[in-house]
């Protein structure tokens, strides 16, 4: 049986592959790429590939798949490998990796998974994610002479077909923080603790968690001393059931308290639905959700409002959309959430925030970054105001119509695009010019 052969029936039968071996370098001929040989491959060089994957150790990646040709810039490749990466209930890390075909693989394209442990060691993170694309790139270099370098085994001789898990797929975490400064004039300290139990499957997505912080400054001047102090603690829940490939039921619970925010108890229950217009199976490549969302509130301050109230029930609705798109030219994201109390109308906030990168050509890349909120739904400020202190170290919400952020950058890379060769002596170089206005 030839390799081209076996590599298929591997592939269909959907086994868990490790890739071993690699290339060993030949000079190719001149020109050479598309020439029909007596072998019968069609192209008669590695195949060249092109990996962008932000916060990667790039180069160890490149290291340790030697059997095609890397190269600097997306346009040069044959091959555009995208790495994104998202965070899991359970505190794991899932790498979704898009293989893209271009010129003699136009169209040819694919898309695998890899998922790391909470803070994975970074030797086993490279490792998985270089076996990973090893599985991935078989698929072109199947279409080489560089298949004839390769072997391909099986790790186990029998593969599981269920995950039997002691915990039930539940995954627990707890934290606790704290930060100590001062000199003669001033102190400050700050305590986080938090706790979290999370369980993802493909029919249920929980998370729960608890935290409470704690921030105080101490001032002396001209013999005064001022004090300033904020305080909050939070308890959330969230649960949700997959119907289909399309729709989602769950709802939210949340116990709320914060001196900034006035609230000495916000409870507040929601229920909620979400359609997503494209199959969640093709998030990485597109995303439409339509998420709807009414909740109850009951709400206990701690100042008298500037409504005068100590307390009240509170009903209000919300509407999310979001769009996510993931394509050859780029990267694009945008969010439109609109809220409203059902009791006023009038009381409501918009807030729209997006994100785009797009590469303009070889190297160069735009990025834009920003959002806006339109407030009028402020129930919870205190009629007392705020004093000078509370203002200037922010210990406590302000009215306001509307916030903003906004960022916008480029970034450009150029050079050799053969240069592929990982020389970790002298680690990065040593020295750095920065600069800031």
């Amino acid at each position: 049986m030839n390799m081209t052969r076996a590599l298929k029936r591997l592939a269909l039968a959907g086994l868990g592959l490790a890739v071993f071996g690699g290339w060993a370098a030949a000079a190719p001929a001149a020109n050479a790429d598309l020439v029909q040989s007596a072998s019968g491959f069609t192209i008669q060089t590695p195949p060249r590939v092109f990996l962008d994957c932000p916060g990667c150790n790039i180069a160890g990646l490149q290291k340790e798949i030697a059997f095609v040709e890397w190269v600097a810039a997306a346009g040069d490749a044959q091959v555009v490998i995208a790495i994104t990466s998202e965070a899991a209930a359970s505190g794991e890390t899932v790498y979704k990796i898009q293989f893209r075909g271009q010129r003699e693989f136009n169209g040819d394209d694919s898309s695998l998974d890899y998922t790391a442990g909470p803070e994975p060691n970074p030797d086993d993170l490279k490792a998985g994610l270089g076996r990973t694309l090893k599985l991935g790139l078989m698929r072109y270099v199947g279409k080489t002479p560089v298949a004839k370098r390769i072997d391909i085994a099986l790790k186990d001789k029998v593969m599981p077909t269920s995950v039997v898990d002691p915990w039930n797929f539940w995954v627990f975490s707890l934290s606790l923080d704290g930060f100590f400064n001062g000199e003669a004039s001033t102190k400050y300290r700050s305590i986080y603790g938090s706790v979290s139990a999370n369980r993802t499957t493909l029919d249920w997505k929980i998370r729960l968690s608890a935290n409470a912080s704690s921030y105080k400054n101490v001032f002396k001047y001209e013999g005064e001393e001022i004090v300033s102090t904020s305080e909050s603690r939070s308890f959330q829940g969230m649960i949700v059931r997959s119907l289909d490939d399309h729709w989602s039921v769950g709802g939210y619970l949340s116990v709320y308290s914060s001196t900034y925010s006035n609230y000495d108890v916000n409870a507040r229950i929601a229920p909620a639905v979400e359609f997503d217009l494209f199959p969640y199976s093709q998030s990485t490549r597109h995303q439409l959700r339509f998420l709807y969302m009414i909740g109850f509130n009951l709400v206990r301050y701690q100042e008298e409002t500037i409504f005068n109230k100590t307390r009240e029930s509170l009903l209000a609705q919300s509407v999310d959309v979001t769009l996510d798109l993931n394509r050859k030219w780029g990267t694009a994201s945008a969010s439109l959430e609109g809220s409203h109390y059902l009791h006023d109308f009038k009381k409501n906030r918009v807030a729209l925030t997006g994100e785009i990168s797009v590469r303009l050509f070889k190297g160069l890349s735009f990025n834009i970054d920003g959002g806006g909120t339109r407030i009028r739904d402020q129930l919870n400020l205190a009629k007392g105001g705020a004093t000078l202190e509370e203002v200037l170290l922010r210990r406590k919400q302000l009215a306001t119509s509307y916030d903003y952020y906004f960022s916008v950058g480029l970034s450009f890379s150029f050079g050799s695009i053969r240069s592929n060769v990982v020389n970790p002596r002298f680690g990065t170089g040593g020295s750095s010019i920065s600069i800031s206005f």
